[in-house]
């Protein structure tokens, strides 16, 4: 018999905010998949089920039409799977193992259940109720589910490697794009090129300490520095002279230069001029200015804080970097310190450093903000959008209002 599953988000999902106001947990990258991408990778179901935050769900229908969105059929077994999971062998087994009515913690929170509803979920919280049934029984398994975006911006070197492999495991040939005289490549092994990729003279792609996967129909231009490991994602660019550091994943379809190193950047974001961003996070659709720099590195080599929902979170890390929501822009010389978050649709321009926290539909920068009015950021959104042919939908409307009534209070509080 398939086995069928379905992901669900836990509430948890708040810790991912502002990247995860505009998606589920499940949808973040880490390494060269998402970890939505690596549980179906690995357990290879008949059917995959999805289940979010109810506001998500229209959102989550068109973008998965072959994946039912909060609709778990009933008298079926069914794997119910956390979303925050970062897949291994070793909760692969686990996971194949579960019979009927079983569950698996880590602590408190849910991993899995294997479950056979015989009513309805309409939502999240019930779908919580369900597992603390009293007909199930549960065990505790050692994992380390993400709970924070820098836990994710830390663990994307090793997940590069897993993904790699995962991905190349039965391909031949490596070298499918096209890769110029002049290229320079170390440990052409561990390097994997897309068809329609073109390689041009000057590149350098340094694999020795990790492997290099480049997608279809991407353009690395001349003199750009690599290395491994690294992902960098279709139909995006990497500029003149780039230099792309260790343990970054990048794209699909961004344009990037300057200095990137351990980050994270999400589909159709664009860093394209010099300026450094380090273990940072960056969303879809966000532009950063020229000469935009992060501090990822306090001077007192202390462990950095980060607000989360305007609460401070101490990190236990030395190396955190920006966190970008969605839609969101820095004008040129823009300066960040260390550990800032800048929420969704937010437009942060001027000298000096703007805040550590500064909640979404925000306008300004170290002298101020405002209020970025709702239907002035979705006129931007609709006009960037089109410039990549993706048209901005009433779905994606009805999320803006969402999140802007979401985060009204958080601006309240700033007075704007």
């Amino acid at each position: 018999m398939d086995l069928n599953i379905c992901i669900f988000e836990d509430s948890f999902s708040k810790n991912f905010h502002p990247l995860s106001y505009t998606r589920p947990v499940f949808d973040l990258r880490c390494g060269i998949m998402t970890l939505k991408e690596k549980i179906i990778y690995d357990l290879a179901p008949g059917q995959t089920f999805l289940f979010v935050r109810d506001y998500l769900k229209n959102d989550q229908k068109i973008k998965n039409k072959n994946q039912p969105v909060n609709e778990v059929p009933l008298n079926t077994p069914i794997l119910f799977l956390n979303g925050r999971i970062v897949m291994d062998d070793s909760i692969k087994d686990a996971l194949l193992d579960l019979d009927e009515n079983q569950l698996l913690k880590c602590d408190d929170n849910v991993i899995a259940a294997k479950l056979t509803l015989k009513n309805p979920v309409n939502n999240l919280e019930e779908l919580e109720n369900l597992f603390g049934a009293t007909n199930i029984t549960g065990s505790q398994f050692k994992i380390d589910l993400a709970k924070y975006p820098w836990e994710l911006v830390n663990r994307n070197g090793a997940e590069i490697v897993k993904d790699f492999k995962r991905i190349t495991k039965n391909h031949l040939d490596f070298m499918n794009g096209q890769v110029y005289h002049g290229v320079n490549l170390v440990n052409d092994g561990n390097i994997f090129t897309g068809k329609g990729s073109k390689i041009k003279p000057g590149v350098v792609l340094d694999a020795e300490e990790g492997p290099i996967y480049i997608g279809e129909d991407v353009t690395i231009f001349p003199n750009a520095v690599i290395e491994g490991p690294c992902y960098i994602g279709r139909n995006s660019k990497i500029k003149v002279g780039a230099k792309i550091y260790e343990n970054t994943s990048i794209g699909p379809v961004c344009k990037v230069g300057g200095e990137v190193e351990e980050s994270i950047i999400h589909s159709y974001s664009n860093k394209q001029h010099d300026g450094f961003l380090g273990h940072a996070y960056l969303g879809s659709w966000v532009n950063l200015g020229a000469d935009t720099n992060n501090s990822d590195l306090k001077n007192n080599y202390g462990n950095v804080k980060v607000f989360i929902n305007d609460e401070q979170v101490d990190t236990s890390s030395t190396f955190v970097g920006l966190t970008m929501g969605d839609h969101s822009k820095s004008g040129i010389n823009t300066m960040f310190n260390t550990g800032t978050v800048v929420g969704v649709s937010c437009n942060i321009y001027g000298g000096n450093f703007p805040p550590k926290y500064i909640p979404s539909f925000s306008w300004g920068g170290s002298d101020g903000f405002s209020t970025y009015k709702l239907e002035k950021s979705m006129e931007v959104a609709k006009k960037v959008m089109a410039r990549r042919n993706v048209e901005f939908t009433n779905t994606d409307k009805e999320l803006f209002e969402k999140i802007f009534q979401l985060t009204l209070n958080e601006r309240s509080k700033r007075n704007y």
